[in-house]
């Protein structure tokens, strides 16, 4: 009965809607009969915000204004009408009279709905309850809008439908508009600081011959006229570092990569993968640069580097924490794994632990599992883990105390890897043995082949480098306190309606 309920009510408001667009394709018709076609409308010179006018009303009392934007609601009183006009910048107050811009036109503006666009010329002023509004001396219908917006007090809260009519969303919410101006000043921010520090920005192909990352499966297509199979990039890494290889000392690279993988609040299958290496460094030059990259966007946005992401207090001042894996392990499962040095003892403390492993897991994969099991959720604070068994980490130069460990780090925040960093291996004998390891590893799979080109260019002579990658899109979820990736993705991906 009550599915039953929701079907009707459900129907009976796409009935309402369908008779709201067909009132409003008759007003247009109306509009173009009269030789009023808003649709024929190309250029109005706006030169002023909302925004700009409320938060300066001194500069603007009584001043000349030219405006455009959405009406978003209207109420009218007899020959006068009131109404809420939104831009870019936010909303302000119209005031329209009929002899202020004519009685045809008046009638004919009385007949506009919420949600068309207008131009509108006037004066600024204040109500008598203080509201700062523009008297129209002109409106015009710059674009009208011929499906009702959702009403106005329960607004657009469908989480799915919201992803799915980004549009509406973006028209509805101001503050998803907002989460995309950080976006956009996050991003340029860090482009900035990475210049600032010499660092050319390059585009390298998102369509690759073969699978480059045996640790992500990537989605597969097909070049008609070269009659080959390709497949579009998980990662940006190898094409970077021939650049580097190419004598380019500082590059980086803000593009799309793709993973066909599962999705879940920090996971899209698209996303944006953010790059950057540089010759002559190492890891520890990289955790600078990261603190230097976040401390630059702390700087912009925040007020003492300090954050709430969903009610957890983050301090981004620096230094961060530094901690080998080994030792985050000790510290949060009591197991030390210097004391351990095989690959049948690393199992046998996982069996006593608990720990689900694979038959051809080594030492280094089940110190990663004990990882991955009882400390990540611990790192609230900005942390660096560093050195990485070298299982795991096929294209890290392995440290100089222990051949059996990298020189790698990985970032972590509230629980969450924010990024991946390496000393670059830059010995092309040791790259591809390790290769043909991660080869032998998704052989049944076939997902992954050894990248010939990339190991023939290191042969030329690869410099020390230290190269890091960012996870961006999780970056801007924590500087606008956003639960779920889709949140900061203007279009994330969805499962068709059909």
């Amino acid at each position: 009965m009550a599915e039953e309920k929701i079907e009707n009510a459900s129907g009976q408001q796409e009935e309402e809607i369908s008779q709201l667009q067909q009132i409003r394709r008759e007003k247009l018709a109306e509009l173009i009969a009269d030789g009023k076609n808003p649709f024929d409308e190309r250029v109005f010179n706006q030169t002023d915000w909302s925004a700009d006018i409320k938060g300066n009303y001194e500069k603007y009392e009584d001043k000349a204004v030219s405006i455009a934007g959405r009406i978003m609601s209207k109420r009218g009183m007899g020959k006068a009408t009131f109404c809420n006009l939104a831009d870019k910048k936010g909303d302000i107050q119209l005031y329209v009279r009929s002899d202020a811009i004519g009685a045809e036109e008046y009638d004919r503006f009385r007949r506009y709905d919420i949600g068309d666009i207008v131009g509108v010329e006037g004066s600024v002023f204040k109500t008598k309850t203080g509201e700062i509004t523009v008297k129209a001396s002109k409106v015009v219908l710059l674009s009208k809008s011929l499906h009702p917006l959702p009403e106005k007090f329960h607004g657009l809260k469908d989480v799915d439908l919201r992803y799915r009519q980004r549009h509406v969303d973006l028209i509805m919410n101001p503050e998803v508009r907002e989460t995309f101006y950080k976006r956009s000043r996050i991003i340029n921010i860090l482009r900035g600081e990475l210049v600032k520090r010499g660092y050319l920005e390059v585009e390298t192909p998102v369509l690759h011959n073969k699978p480059t990352n045996a640790a992500a499966r990537p989605f597969h297509t097909h070049h008609n006229t070269l009659d080959i199979d390709m497949v579009l990039r998980v990662e940006l890494e190898l094409h970077l570092k021939r650049l580097i290889i190419g004598g380019f000392e500082r590059v980086f690279e803000i593009g799309r990569v793709f993973r066909n993988e599962g999705m879940s609040i920090r996971h899209n299958p698209e996303f944006t993968g953010f790059e950057m290496y540089q010759a002559y460094t190492d890891y520890n030059g990289m955790m600078e640069l990261c603190e230097g990259l976040f401390s630059a966007v702390a700087k912009e946005l925040l007020k003492d580097g300090k954050l709430v992401y969903q009610g957890k207090e983050i301090d981004l001042t620096t230094p961060w924490t530094r901690m080998t894996m080994i030792d985050a392990v000790k510290k949060y499962s009591g197991v030390d794994f210097n004391n351990i040095q095989s690959d049948e003892d690393a199992k046998k403390v996982a069996d006593e632990k608990g720990i689900h492993y694979e038959d051809e897991h080594k030492r280094g994969d089940i110190i990663n599992l004990f990882f991955e099991e009882y400390v990540e959720d611990n790192l609230i604070q900005p942390t660096f883990i560093m050195d990485y068994p070298v299982e795991i980490s096929p294209l890290a130069k392995r440290t100089s105390y222990d051949e059996r460990l990298t020189e790698r780090f990985e970032i972590f925040i509230n629980g969450w890897e924010f990024g991946n960093a390496f000393t670059e291996l830059n010995d092309p004998i040791d790259q591809r043995e390790r290769f043909i390891e991660q080869a032998k590893k998704k052989a049944v799979e076939g997902e992954f082949e050894i990248d010939e080109e990339f190991v023939s260019a290191m042969e030329y002579g690869m410099p020390p480098t230290g190269g890091m990658g960012i996870g961006l899109d999780r970056m801007i979820m924590l500087f606008t306190d956003s639960p779920s990736i889709r949140d900061v993705l203007f279009f994330p991906t969805m499962k068709s309606k059909e």
